[in-house]
């Protein structure tokens, strides 16, 4: 009881400043054992954020990821990342409420789960690698939606003037678009109010990614016959020993990170309802979600391997693997930008909800903070203006979109920070937080293969990061701030 009163005492000041879960009396209704707004998430709209978050338009990249791997370590490491991933967030979704998984203490947000389990400074160590993923994927994903969407110019101008035509059309404009999309989301107030826009946009993952499948169904099938090998690219023949070794390297922190929803997945959690448990549904969730994207992964990763070879390129769709039906690429790069739109959110929100928190708690009685003006929004309803939230959300959306446009290689820097937190966020904190909470004795046979696991999953980053940063070292012999990034 004491336990529970703390809780709601914790929860006081958000209870009082939240308009969702009362009634214009100010009387409480629809409340959770917290306090808060009563969650309504089920395990399919958490299964839609995950997927959301997990096939990013990288999936129509697994074809290169395997083209360096080859058939036979391809489809292998692509599926052993798929269990490991299944392993370790069925481990970090009991973490959601402490001591007890089913009637704890509610953990609200990834650094919560760790403060609960763990404590000391690995708070701080895994606040500083999810938040600086979770920038940096927001940054990442500006590029790659501005690339698709200059790839439908492009997809025309080709159509219009031949395949022989440069067709060199400029990033930045596109990203000052998505970013004045993003502006208007980012008002959508929490996590809670997303589930339209994450099930918009799974709906379009699957759109492009059957998309890509089948083109390259319609390549194999045309009669194209593209040299493939177990071992994927030769060395001699397509490449040097050395690009052998870094395309392999990058090939698999591809594939590594294309898993990885941990950075989001305790706030995902935070949306289901309580009946049943948050962790058996998110489980549940979590089972659909992987097995649905590796379904994908290897379609696409395969697939677009047997229809380009060794010579597969970065990205099918936006790096003109086709050209024809002009109309069905256009479509597919439609998808591809709405659908990081949604995921843009997705990654973006716990980091509203970061800042939003400390500032709530640091100056409670500042009206510019805590006031919400109630505006009638025609065949909406009533939405509530924070001034607070347009001005952060607003100031940080155009901070990303300009690192994007000042950086457009930014992708490399992505992968650095992606191998950096893969092994913290996915695996590591998952495993300790479980070991700290079932005591599992040291030196114990669990603790072994746990601890086996860990550091196999460290060297994957080690070896990731190491290609990431002589990706990024390339791409600085040619950088051009503000420029467009050369093909």
């Amino acid at each position: 009881m004491e336990g529970q009163s703390k809780e709601m005492a914790d929860n006081s000041f958000y209870v009082e400043h939240q308009p969702e879960g009362y009634d214009n009396g100010g009387i409480r209704k629809n409340l959770d054992d917290d306090g808060r707004a009563k969650r309504t998430g089920t395990w399919v709209t958490a299964s839609s954020h995950i997927i959301t978050a997990v096939i990013g338009s990288g999936v129509l990249s697994l074809a290169w990821a395997i083209a360096q791997l080859g058939w036979l370590a391809g489809p292998i490491i692509m599926m052993s990342f798929s269990f490991i991933t299944l392993f370790t967030s069925t481990l970090l979704a009991d973490c959601y409420r402490s001591p007890n998984p089913v009637t704890g203490k509610r953990n609200y947000t990834y650094m919560d789960a760790v403060r609960a389990n763990l404590g000391g400074r690995k708070v701080q160590l895994c606040g500083l690698a999810q938040y600086t993923n979770l920038v940096g994927i927001t940054i990442g994903y500006t590029i790659t939606a501005s690339i698709s969407m200059v790839a439908v110019k492009r997809s025309d101008c080709f159509h219009k003037h031949g395949h022989h035509v440069r067709c060199q059309i400029s990033n930045n404009p596109y990203m000052i678009i998505f970013g004045c999309i993003q502006i208007l989301l980012s008002q959508i107030p929490n996590f809670h109010k997303l589930s339209w826009l994450s099930i918009l946009a799974a709906v379009m993952s699957f759109a492009y990614a059957s998309i890509g499948v089948g083109l390259s169904i319609a390549k194999v099938a045309s009669g194209a016959h593209a040299r493939t090998t177990l071992t994927g690219v030769t060395v001699g023949v397509e490449v040097s020993a050395e690009q052998k070794v870094w395309r392999t390297f990058q090939a698999i922190g591809d594939i590594a990170f294309s898993y990885a929803f941990s950075t989001v997945l305790v706030e995902i959690q935070d949306t289901l309802k309580q009946n049943p448990p948050e962790n058996k549904s998110m489980k549940r969730a979590s089972f659909a979600g992987i097995a649905t994207t590796t379904a994908f992964y290897l379609l696409c990763g395969c697939i677009g391997y047997a229809a380009f070879g060794n010579d597969a390129p970065g990205n099918f769709l936006t790096g003109f693997g086709f050209y024809e039906p002009f109309w069905l690429v256009d479509f597919a790069n439609i998808c591809i930008a709405v659908h990081l739109i949604g995921a843009y959110q997705v990654f973006a929100q716990p980091i509203f909800n970061f800042v939003e928190t400390k500032c709530q708690k640091h100056w409670p009685d500042n009206k510019l903070i805590t006031s919400e003006h109630a505006i009638s929004i025609p065949y909406y309803g009533v939405y509530y203006l924070n001034l607070c939230r347009l001005v952060w959300r607003t100031a940080f959306v155009v901070l990303t979109s300009v690192l994007a446009m000042l950086l457009p290689f930014f992708n490399n820097f992505l992968g650095l920070l992606g191998a950096i937190s893969f092994w913290p966020l996915t695996v590591y904190f998952p495993i300790e937080m479980y070991i700290a909470r079932a005591n599992i004795p040291k030196f114990s046979s669990t603790w072994i293969w746990l601890k086996i696991l860990s550091w196999s999953c460290l060297t994957v980053s080690l070896v990731s990061g190491a290609g990431s940063v002589e990706g990024l070292i390339h791409s600085l012999r040619t950088y051009k701030p503000f420029g467009t990034p050369e093909e």
